[in-house]
């Protein structure tokens, strides 16, 4: 049977925000939101197949969604749904171990998965040449996989480096995963984690895998959702071709009586500790409701009033008001069968946590014991719907939207549905959810505080769960002989490519307005959404050398008051209207940007005129946003990725304004004063020195006269425009460097050499060695590092992109014990880019590889801002998004190599942030130079980082 479904007729579902207007005259115009649209079929076997045809598209994506998640992990097997995740991607007996994904990638698409708990996916998107093609590799992993020792023990140990990776090593990990995740559920299903534990993942066997494969994988329990741009006709061919005649196994899929879960009837409290923790934080754990619960919608309105945007009220009590807390928020967390309420608060550096708890709870308190107001609610409902419509730009956001509510709700309508469900929400229902819901009789309280704060024989696992643990199933051992893969005269060739389909560039126009501003204007999608972006010369490197962090600091407090408009204002105007606003600064250029509804547009843009002409700098602001920007400070720097990134780029750039840190120091940045900010702002955000950068649904014409509207008001200074001196300085040597962090849960090494600009020639050669190296699952580093030993998560180099010197990074995270074996891994794959010949086929795959990400960008509103952006601060012509693919495509072996030849072991810094007691022994007998920092003594404020 075939089903078509577009809810509401050919109608939008549409939201106007009622009592909310975002100025005195009118009302916002509504935010509309095009229905998910799909036909639906059913095989003989149980397989249900969506489809979702988009001709506009340029690609397609093809995702398999498994009725199997972390609740279904075997007793004494917690992460093993995930752990399978991991293998079922590997080998089929037609396809060796890794040629999925490197099918993927030389056809310039990109590949992954992810589990839940209710839930395994396995997705694709690629250009709709290849859907054959792919189907073909889930019908593979469907039918004929090969679950052998090596691909067990392998990706066994990636999934251990990911769980150090996720949870040991940043600071919240165990809080959010362990401590939260064990509190949430009692005697429940969901009550492990997805991930499981690492004792629980070394008892696992290659018997288990099998087993569980068996159990859970097969048509019946699958749903095909593709959406893109393909022929519906071709595809239900292709789908009875690959998948109608794979049996479900003879044996029912296995299934667990749930066990009853005993209501809570008293307050717990949970006290725990960690390594590394910089600030402590709070939580709240409530009981919560299922997916398709009738209190959903209420209960999603009433999470975004406490907690979406920086008008919420959690924001406003707690970070902004009082400072007690550098960040808090609540989220609701709904699954098919249950779900949860966690409201969480990071205290901020030198306040009490009871007084961060006692304002939480007062915010809790209040929401249960006062209705909200009308302008509360249609806020919090505008903010859901423009989400939503942000989600829906692109084949595969619909399709995940679609089969997310297909796991968890059992109904492909249910998107819409909600949407509706939203719309319908009244003042009186978020104070009925409120009040049912937040539970003070139900609650779990939390603390999290550093290791040191441990009493005394207080044991390790202190923060776990009293209430018994349920007992699980065991999946009955598997029947079915093992498959192995075939030799290779033997293989299934994989299904020859369809006809491809011509990829055109967006059109791109541009002006320049009297007072100097340039305006870019591209229209990216028929969607009713639109971004802004504002690109301002200078960036981190305008920083004075004593105060790194200014430009950055600047552009924060931009948005925090401005035209006699007070922060809480401009918050709670923009999110009325659906809108979203932020800026950063970067090395070569400060960003402002706006996205929002087009119907919000005029009042949006009334908004950025004053916070980018007119922003206030009110003393209390600056003294607020420094205090904020301190503790993301020590949160960054307790945690090996981000401290090593730092002290990366410190030693390669050295006392050059590109050396410093963009986002500063807790040093520098709590030196700034509000005269410097104004006169930073007053010297680099001038019209002459900015430009617009307008996408999504406008066109062009539009576009400009918005811009116009916006910023042609702006006056151009009399004075000349700022320079900057060099900003990348000489190159530095080669330095072996260690940051010894005790406690850290895993090390994180980086290595980098010096490399072109962004607009050399040599950039283009560059990227596609860079690719080879580092870049996506078949590049070396990730075969080396993670493939072939299981010693990471991911392995990766980049290029980056700079006005003047930029470097080529690889980076890795790694067990403690593992460091110095990495950096052996990543240094040999420098010398080997340098010195060994990449052959003709490897070069094309991964120029292909290459421009389908690039090509996939230009899709979006967001990513073709950020190419157009991209060009401008390197100085490029703006025909780069047109050229781009061709100039990578014009790389040959001789022209990579040459450009190869910067990189070497030699010349390469390197950097290593982790326990150092647990490798500097065997890091120091390979580099004997290596100097080792305890990371309480390093002082990213000097180029010598206080040597």
């Amino acid at each position: 049977m075939t089903r078509t479904a577009a809810l509401l007729g050919a109608s939008l579902l549409a939201l106007t925000a009622p009592g909310s207007a975002a100025s005195a005259q009118t009302a916002p115009a509504p935010v509309s939101v095009p229905p998910l649209e799909y036909t639906h079929r059913e095989l003989a076997n149980g397989l249900d197949v969506y489809a979702m045809p988009d001709p506009s598209a340029g690609t397609v994506t093809v995702t398999l969604w498994y009725d199997v998640g972390g609740k279904d992990d075997p007793q004494g097997r917690s992460g093993f749904a995930h752990l399978f995740e991991h293998i079922l991607s590997r080998k089929t007996v037609n396809l060796p171990y890794g040629e999925i994904s490197t099918m993927v990638e030389n056809a310039g698409g990109s590949r992954n998965a992810s589990t839940g708990q209710d839930f395994t996916n396995y997705y694709e998107t690629v250009p709709p040449q290849y859907l054959e093609r792919m189907l073909w590799t889930h019908a593979e992993r469907m039918a004929r996989p090969v679950v052998d020792q090596a691909v067990f023990d392998a990706e066994r140990s990636i999934v251990k480096e990911e769980l150090r990776q996720r949870v040991l090593a940043p600071p919240y990990g165990r809080f959010q995963r362990f401590v939260i995740g064990d509190n949430s559920y009692d005697e429940s299903i969901y009550r492990r984690s997805v991930i499981g534990s690492i004792e629980e993942l070394d008892s696992a066997t290659i018997e288990d895998a099998r087993a569980f494969h068996e159990a859970y994988y097969r048509p019946a329990t699958a749903t095909m959702i593709v959406s893109g741009n393909f022929d519906p006709a071709q595809l239900d061919r292709l789908v009875d071709q690959y998948f109608a005649d794979i049996r479900n196994p003879d044996r029912p899929v296995p299934v667990l009586e749930r066990p009853v879960e005993t209501p809570r009837t008293a307050p717990r409290t949970v006290d725990a500790y960690a390594p590394n923790v910089p600030l402590p934080a709070v939580g709240v754990i409530y009981p919560g409701v299922p997916a398709n619960h009738p209190d959903a919608a209420a209960l999603e309105v009433m999470s975004a009033i406490l907690s979406r945007g920086e008008s919420s009220r959690l924001h406003q009590a707690l970070v902004y008001e009082s400072q007690l807390a550098a960040n808090a928020g609540i989220g609701v967390s709904s699954n098919e069968e249950d779900g949860t309420i966690v409201a969480t608060a990071t205290v901020a550096q030198g306040k009490a946590v009871a007084d961060v708890e006692a304002a939480l709870n007062a915010q809790l308190a209040r929401i249960r014991d006062e209705p909200v107001t009308e302008a509360e609610l249609a806020e919090a409902k505008t903010e859901i719907v423009a989400s939503e419509l942000r989600q829906r730009e692109t084949a595969s956001g619909r399709a995940f939207i679609l089969g997310q509510a297909i796991v968890s709700e059992n109904d492909p309508k249910a998107p819409d549905e909600n949407l509706a469900a939203i719309q319908a929400v009244t003042v009186a229902d978020v104070q009925r959810v409120a009040r049912t819901w937040l539970n003070d009789q139900a609650r779990v309280s939390v603390r999290y505080q550093n290791e040191s704060a441990r009493p005394a024989g207080t044991p390790e696992d202190s923060w776990r769960n009293p209430a018994p643990v349920p007992t699980f199933l065991s999946v009955p051992p598997a029947v079915l002989p093992a498959n192995e893969l075939l030799p290779e005269g033997q293989r299934m060739a994989p299904p020859a490519l369809g006809e491809a389909r011509a990829v055109v560039a967006p059109l791109v126009a541009e002006r320049t307005l009297p007072n100097g501003l340039r305006i870019i204007a591209a229209k990216s999608t028929d969607l009713p959404i639109m971004n802004a972006q504002l690109v301002l010369g200078g960036g981190a490197a305008a920083d004075p050398a004593d105060r790194p962090g200014l430009a950055s600091l600047t552009a924060a407090l931009a948005t925090q008051g401005a035209g006699g408009r007070p922060a809480p204002e401009i918050a709670r105007t923009l999110e009325a209207l659906g809108a979203n606003i932020g800026g950063a600064a970067g090395a070569d250029a400060t960003q402002m940007f706006v996205s929002a509804p087009i119907a919000s547009a005029a009042e949006v843009g009334a908004v950025l005129a004053d916070v980018v002409q007119r922003p206030d700098f009110v003393e209390a602001e600056v003294a607020r946003s420094r205090t904020q920007a301190v503790n993301g400070l020590r949160v960054n720097l307790s945690q090996p990725g981000p401290l090593a990134s730092l002290v990366l780029n410190r030693l390669v750039y050295g006392a050059a304004p590109y050396g410093a840190p963009s986002s500063g120091t807790p040093e520098s940045v709590a030196a700034i004063t509000r005269d410097e900010i104004v006169s930073f702002h007053e010297r680099w955000w001038r019209p002459d020195n900015a430009t617009v950068v307008v996408t999504g649904g406008m066109e062009p014409e539009a576009a400009f006269a918005w811009a116009e509207q916006v910023l042609g008001g702006w006056d151009r200074p009399a004075e000349p425009r700022p320079t900057i001196g060099e900003r990348a300085g000489p190159p530095a040597g080669p330095r072996v460097v260690v940051i010894d962090l005790p406690g850290a849960g895993q090390a994180a090494v980086t290595a980098a050499v010096r490399a072109p600009r962004r607009g050399d020639a040599a950039y283009y050669p560059l990227s596609v060695a860079n690719a080879v190296m580092g870049s996506g699952q078949n590049g070396r580093l990730f075969q080396e590092v993670r493939a072939k030993r299981g010693l990471s998560y991911g392995a990766y180099s980049t290029l980056g992109a700079r006005a003047e010197g930029g470097a080529l990074i690889a980076s890795t995270q790694t067990k403690n014990e593992s460091a110095a074996e990495v950096v052996g891994l990543v240094l040999t794959e420098f010398d080997r880019l340098a010195t060994e010949p990449v052959p003709d086929q490897a070069v094309t795959d991964r120029e292909t590889f290459i421009t389908g990400g690039f090509l996939r960008s230009l899709e979006t509103t967001g990513g073709l801002g950020g190419l157009l952006a991209g060009a401008v601060i390197d100085g490029l012509p703006l025909s780069e998004i047109e050229t781009y693919p061709q100039k990578i495509a014009a790389t040959t072996p001789d022209s990579l190599r040459e450009a190869a030849s910067i990189v070497s072991a030699d010349q390469a810094i390197v950097v290593v942030v982790g326990q150092a007691d647990m490798f500097i022994d065997a890091l120091r007998s390979a580099h004997p130079e290596v100097v080792v920092i305890p990371a309480a003594e390093l002082d990213l404020n000097s180029a010598t980082l206080g040597l």
